[in-house]
């Protein structure tokens, strides 16, 4: 079939051709899935450059993104390999429908191997993935988020931050092998919270830059933008006089142990000192290794749950700049605009402010002379005693003048009846 739509104007829209159950175009018949997952996982343009598609360009792309954005897969009667609608169709609905649909699933380094019925072969980084992962992607859901990106640019764009420290001001965030483009972007976002604005990559599985990243951070451009991606972990380290690793294992090492609180007020010293310091962190799915740890002049281990002590990669790092942000003096509570200032720690008073003692003893006698009024001091000689408690437990309240006034309404109102306090009656 011939996809075409108005946006392809600069040139001739690409066939999408069947073959074996699948959409395909161009000379190496190539999935319009991949299309998709090229263009979702990196920028469109490194996407379309990684694809090398004659004739596919920003021009001719959204016709193909619309043919699975639109869901035409299913009148053709096709589906792309590693798209949900491939299990639906085949009617597998567990984990282990899809194992025993396979010839041979290859686990990692091929050490684990499950077999099934099928002809097929394929390949797992480990099962943890596969279970997440074998039911398929939703492409149709992918196409229309590059087709927005497509039509309007990234969502954020305009949202820029800026460093808040000069070079080596602020500790290195070293992130070794992430895997999910994801969560560098979430890792950048907790790093622009709390100015951490050196992030360093250490083999990043997705590559780099990843456009995936960026939408992560949520407008932390800055972050994404000034990433440095190395080799090797000793490349990353290189110009640090001082690291501190992660870890929620112990290790048979012998290295100071710190909390969160401890490493940074270590980092705080050696940075003023001239020190250029950093932190590791390690995989979503086992952490660093110990000839990893190995190079760290200390461990930093964050107070958990002894019986659920991993945490999310972002969660760790954010932890982490929230500390260092705590010894800031140029920190925030919150956030502040045009129309909202810095706040303090304490009791918030907006325009309000602190009764006076003037206007607390107008209280304490407005109250005891309606009280005395009603017989509430009974038996007499007990007054001074219930005074003196009144007066303590109403100057602890430490009432702001509006309080104080409100307060004098009420009695008046109670002692007068309704309405009669405003007219003046008895």
């Amino acid at each position: 079939m011939n996809v075409e739509t108005d946006a392809a104007q600069s040139g001739a829209a690409l066939e999408i051709r069947i073959d074996s159950g699948e959409p395909v175009l161009g000379p190496r018949q190539t999935c319009v899935a991949k299309v998709v997952h090229a263009c979702h996982s990196a920028s469109i343009d490194q996407g379309l450059e990684a694809l090398a598609i004659p004739g596919l360009t920003r021009e001719t792309l959204e016709p193909v993104l619309q043919y699975c954005a639109s869901l035409k897969c299913i009148a053709d009667s096709v589906t792309c390999p590693a798209c949900k609608r491939r299990t639906e169709v085949q009617g597998i609905e567990t984990l282990d429908q899809f194992i025993l649909s396979k010839k041979e699933v290859i686990v990692g380094d091929g050490r684990v191997r499950l077999r099934g019925e099928g002809i097929e072969t394929v390949t797992t980084p480990c099962l943890e993935t596969l279970a997440k992962q074998w039911s398929g992607e939703n492409y149709w859901f992918w196409a229309r988020r590059v087709i927005r990106k497509l039509r309007h640019g990234l969502r954020r764009a305009n949202m820029r931050g800026e460093p808040v420290a000069g070079e080596g001001e602020t500790p290195s965030v070293i992130l070794v092998e992430p895997q999910l483009a994801d969560n560098i972007g979430m890792v950048a976002r907790a790093c622009a919270n709390f100015g951490l604005d050196d992030l360093r990559l250490v083999n990043p599985r997705d590559g780099w830059p990843n456009e995936k990243a960026r939408i992560a951070a949520s407008g932390a451009n800055y972050i994404i933008d000034d990433a440095q991606a190395f080799g090797s972990l000793e490349e990353s380290i290189s110009d640090l006089n001082w690291i501190a690793a992660t870890t929620a294992r112990q290790r048979d090492l012998r290295k100071p142990v710190l909390t969160p609180e401890q490493a940074i007020a270590e980092i705080r010293t050696r940075i003023g000192q001239g020190e250029r310091c950093g932190v590791l962190f390690g995989r979503e799915r086992n952490g660093l290794e110990t000839n990893e740890v190995a190079y760290a002049d200390a461990l930093i281990m964050i107070p958990v749950n002894s019986r659920f002590a991993s945490l999310n990669l972002a969660q760790a790092v954010l932890l982490t700049g929230y500390e260092w942000m705590r010894g800031d003096s140029g920190r925030s509570l919150g956030r502040v605009t045009t129309y909202e200032k810095p706040l303090t720690e304490g009791l918030y008073m907006g325009r309000d402010r602190p009764a006076n003692k003037e206007e607390l003893i107008g209280l304490f006698e407005h109250l005891e002379r309606e009280l005395e009024t009603n017989g509430f001091f009974n038996p007499a000689h007990r007054k001074n005693v219930v005074s003196q408690n009144l007066r303590t437990l109403l100057t602890r309240m430490n009432a702001t003048e509006q309080e104080v006034r409100t307060l004098r309404g009420i009695v008046a109102t109670l002692s007068q009846g309704k309405g009669k306090a405003q007219k003046g009656g008895v």
